[in-house]
């Protein structure tokens, strides 16, 4: 793969721009794209979608930042009290995040938005966006995890991405030393590019709560903070041992599709480490700041009573579930029921995890998924 150099000069040469903005984003790309050539081992398909993908989020920084110079009232955009959905992947999130895009009062991040917020949707009609993800996809034998299409619900990754700052690329590659950054990485840039997206995707349009979500802000809820400090959190809940085995199973089918040579143990650890890493954080930040702006929902409560819970999360918010969003999410319900986060594919010996190993690394957040929601691990 070039290196950094080459792809930011391919970027502007491919747009005509050279403004992207505060430089923050270089020192990310500049340390994935040596992990990539030295450690992730692609194949030809991994080396021209990774390519591809760096490449899109570069071309879209230079645009955002051209939008915003010809429009400089953008900024004026206010992003007020958005609700953000987070905890460990797994967890029925996704499907948490289809059921609330069912309000028409309210606004979510669609896939197409995430990889392509240029131009900003008030400015084109009959929008239709093409994913980076889906260029991925079109990889023989690629299976979708979650629901997918143009104008579902995305999580922030993409918009993470345009600093460079972003898990997905942990999904897509062997990125041990990128890993290790982004691990301990100051999020406060990553975070603050993504309002700056947002108010370019809101602007022109009216003006409606922002719906958001991605498990990895479970690492860094404190720069989060800093960005949304008026943000409120719901936080999906599920065993620790169901969640590790079914995210390495999605790791390992994604990133298969890019090396012939897969790595399995370091898939592995590094998904218990992150993930324990995450939670251990998570709270951290709820011990110090307090439960108040948290709602929590465990999985099977979810999976028995989806609008149920959606409708108490709104009497927590102080808004009301209409009859058309009501409707809207049994719909959904209904039809997605094979899309939904089912058990693991394989089971845990299948990828050599000892589940004593993780049982003790989660010990004191069973203890409060209890608390949070009634409800222990399994």
């Amino acid at each position: 793969m070039d290196n950094a150099r080459v792809l930011i000069r391919a970027a502007m040469d491919a747009t005509g721009l050279a403004d992207f903005g505060p430089d923050s984003f270089r020192e990310g790309l500049e340390i994935l794209v040596a992990s990539l050539n030295a450690e992730a081992r692609l194949n030809a398909t991994g080396e021209h979608v990774l390519r591809e993908r760096i490449l899109g989020h570069l071309k879209q920084r230079l645009q955002i930042e051209d939008w915003y110079r010809r429009h400089p009232q953008i900024e004026d955009e206010q992003i007020t009290r958005p609700l953000i959905g987070l905890g460990l992947p797994r967890t029925g999130s996704t499907a948490l995040s289809f059921l609330l895009a069912q309000d028409t009062r309210a606004r979510y991040l669609s896939r197409g938005e995430a990889a392509n917020p240029c131009p900003p949707p008030s400015t084109v009609e009959n929008d239709r966006r093409e994913s980076l993800r889906d260029a991925a996809e079109t990889v023989a034998g690629w299976k979708p995890h979650v629901p997918s299409g143009e104008f579902a619900p995305a999580e922030c990754q993409d918009l993470m991405s345009l600093e460079f700052t972003s898990q997905i690329f942990l999904a897509f590659a062997r990125v041990p030393a990128y890993a290790r950054w982004l691990e301990d990485a100051d999020l406060t840039a990553c975070y603050a590019y993504e309002r700056r997206a947002l108010k370019l995707l809101q602007w022109g349009r009216p003006t409606k709560p922002w719906r958001l979500k991605a498990p990895t802000h479970l690492l860094y809820l404190e720069a989060l903070d800093r960005a949304f400090p008026d943000a409120r959190f719901v936080m999906t809940h599920r065993d620790p041992t169901d969640v590790m085995v079914s995210v390495i199973d999605v790791y390992a089918d994604i990133n298969g599709k890019f090396t012939d040579d897969l790595d399995m143990q370091y898939i592995v650890d590094l998904n218990i480490a992150m993930w324990a890493e995450g939670m251990r954080r998570a709270l951290a930040f709820r011990r110090e700041h307090g439960d108040e702006r948290f709602f929590d929902i465990h999985f099977k409560d979810m999976q028995q009573d989806p609008v149920g819970q959606v409708r108490k999360l709104y009497d927590w918010l102080g808004e009301t579930v209409s009859a058309d969003f009501a409707g809207g999410m049994r719909q959904w319900w209904r039809q997605n029921a094979a899309n939904r986060e089912p058990g693991p594919a394989r089971k845990d010996q299948d990828y050599g995890i000892d589940l004593n190993r993780v049982r003790p690394l989660f010990n004191d957040y069973a203890g409060q998924m209890a608390a949070w929601t009634g409800r222990g691990a399994p």
